[in-house]
């Protein structure tokens, strides 16, 4: 086995630091005597470069040029230009963070780190052991890289997918002959080249077919990779059952997580660079019977950036909507089940309606895609940051309009309607199946019926269903496996076609998804009812009134101009 080694600075005989910064004229013979003292009296518990640099004598680069040129190493200003994001996954985060040292790049087999005390062999010697490459250290700054640090280490677990193969041939599993049990066995086979390339290998061609999820699947004997795509699961590959560990070991590694517990869920995530644009990954695992499962959530900021025109609204309700979004104040509320797009929705909202003239700002849990000129937060429970503690102190930032993730609580609810009612706009979203009810979550929240007539402007209620795959289109003809609900349905209805599958579709007959819609915006008559405490059925009731079209009709109208199938309809809408 090759022994790691480093290449040491210079042991020969060095003028002391501060007669050197005399010397170069840094420092005067009075000042340095003045450091001097301050060091003694401090116990000499810090070091006299940090004594000159507080006492504001020399500043961090002048003490760590001085110092570089007494040891016989090179001294770097502005690491964080020179450093290779790739090579900082070589050295524990904790590790840079508490020593302050930063790889900088790996030129065969040459590891070049940049340190803050290049006087400090047993940190050398630690960092080639760690590594087990030889070690080349220069000086830098420890401003400079605690900067550097600040700007690598939030995107530490950022790895870059340069290396993709579309086919993984049957010899490259070869290098796992057993099962895996130990930690250290995990932790080298993690790291072997062609686990790291059936890893990129998935959450590549994932984010590329336009999934929303990765599930990893361990059975008895067996594994599978599927991929979420426009809302339905598929299998994409199934490769060895012995490789799972070595793969969810590896994803627990870029995710941050203890890749020795096993034994309870846990949840992280890490980004990657794909074509130039930043993807977020949200990891999920947990404990089964057969080993742990592994859910990536894809959060692709462009895919969620796209424009009201885009999302499927019909004429006269886009019109609608525009001039609802544009309302002065109160609550707009969007509703639907998880996965019903919802988000995209409200980000569509922000991009219309973003100006040099209003303050937006969001609370999100999490922030799913940024968005230019709007404020954005994300919750943290752990500490503390919720919901409901966000909105109180976006209040103190004079916003005009905001953007609440979702009402989750009586509390939130109640801060949301309080804001409505001091003049701001407030859009968020709720987990109801249609538009009315959206009125009596809030009631039963704990908002007072007269609270709610006041302040709410308007809800839409949505789903997604896929929309036909154009490139195997033909007319739609009912079969013999056709339900009655959907022959009742399309009785009048002509244009409705279906995808025939094709290779554009993987068969399937659809590619990519719309949104069907229900735009409730109360009139007096159903104000009043609400002020009233009227019941569900009796605001459902008051619809028929109202300029009002159901998700159901919504979505046939869709069927009719030949954009999606009527068994999509059926599907999103049934109760």
């Amino acid at each position: 086995m090759i022994q790691p080694s480093m290449h040491m600075p210079s042991t020969t005989a060095r003028q002391p630091l501060g007669e050197l910064l005399v010397q170069r004229g840094v420092l005067t013979p009075q000042q340095l005597r003045q450091a001097l003292d301050h060091q003694a009296g401090n116990d000499h518990r810090s070091l006299l470069g940090e004594v000159l640099v507080e006492m504001g004598y020399a500043t961090d680069q002048q003490v760590m040029e001085v110092l570089a040129e007494g040891y016989g190493i090179p001294c770097v200003e502005q690491v964080a230009r020179v450093a290779d994001p790739r090579i900082i996954e070589v050295l524990p985060r904790d590790f840079i963070e508490e020593h302050k040292v930063l790889p900088l790049f790996l030129v065969r087999s040459v590891l070049t780190v940049a340190v803050s005390e290049p006087s400090n062999l047993y940190l050398v010697e630690e960092i080639a052991r760690r590594t087990g490459h030889e070690v080349q250290i220069v000086a830098a700054a420890s401003a400079e890289i605690e900067s550097a640090i600040s700007a690598w280490l939030p995107a530490a677990n950022v790895f870059v997918i340069d290396d993709i193969y579309e086919d993984i041939a049957e010899e490259d599993f070869s290098v796992i002959e057993r099962q895996v049990t130990e930690l250290a066995d995990l932790e080298q086979v993690a790291g072997h080249g062609p686990v790291v390339k059936l890893v990129n290998f998935i959450i590549y061609s994932a984010v590329q077919e336009g999934a929303s999820d990765i599930h990893i699947e361990p059975d008895d004997q067996s594994l599978r990779v599927r991929y979420r795509v426009d809302g339905r699961l598929y299998e994409k590959i199934s490769p060895p059952y012995r490789m799972h560990a070595a793969i969810s070991s590896r994803i627990k590694i870029m995710s941050n997580l203890d890749i020795s517990e096993r034994r309870l869920p846990q949840d992280g995530d890490f980004n990657v660079m794909l074509e130039g644009r930043p993807i977020d990954l949200r990891v999920s695992t947990m404990p089964g019977k057969y080993g742990e499962k592994v859910v990536i959530r894809i959060i692709d900021s462009e895919s969620n950036r796209i424009g009201l025109d885009q999302l499927g609204f019909g004429p006269r309700m886009l019109e609608q909507w525009k001039q609802l979004i544009e309302q002065p104040n109160g609550v707009i509320l969007v509703t639907g089940p998880t996965g019903s797009g919802k988000s995209t929705t409200l980000y569509s909202v922000l991009g219309q309606i973003s100006s040099d003239e209003l303050n937006i700002s969001t609370i999100e849990d999490p922030v799913e895609a940024r968005i230019p000129g709007i404020n954005q937060s994300q919750v943290n429970q752990r500490a503390g940051f919720t919901f409901a503690s966000a909105m109180r102190s976006m209040l103190r930032q004079d916003p005009d309009i905001l953007m609440v993730g979702e009402v989750r609580d009586a509390e939130t609810a109640s801060i949301c309607t309080q804001a409505a009612l001091t003049g701001h706009l407030v859009y968020s979203t709720l987990h109801t199946n249609d538009a009315p009810s959206a009125v009596t979550r809030l009631c039963n929240l704990g908002i007072e019926p007269y609270l709610v007539a006041a302040t709410l402007r308007g809800v839409l209620a949505q789903r997604l269903v896929r929309k036909i795959c154009p490139h195997c289109a033909e007319p739609w003809s009912p079969d013999d496996r056709t339900s009655e609900a959907v022959l009742r349905a399309c009785r009048d209805i002509d244009g409705a076609q279906r995808g025939a599958g094709c290779s554009h579709c993987r068969r399937t007959g659809f590619a990519g998804r719309l949104g069907i819609f229900e735009l409730l915006v109360p009139d007096e008559r159903f104000l009043d009812g609400v002020a009233g405490g009227a019941t569900l059925q009796a605001l459902r009731g008051m619809l028929d009134g109202m300029d009002f079209m159901s998700l159901w009709e919504d979505g046939l109208q869709k069927v009719a101009a030949g954009l999606t199938t009527p068994d999509e309809v059926l599907c999103a809408t049934r109760l």
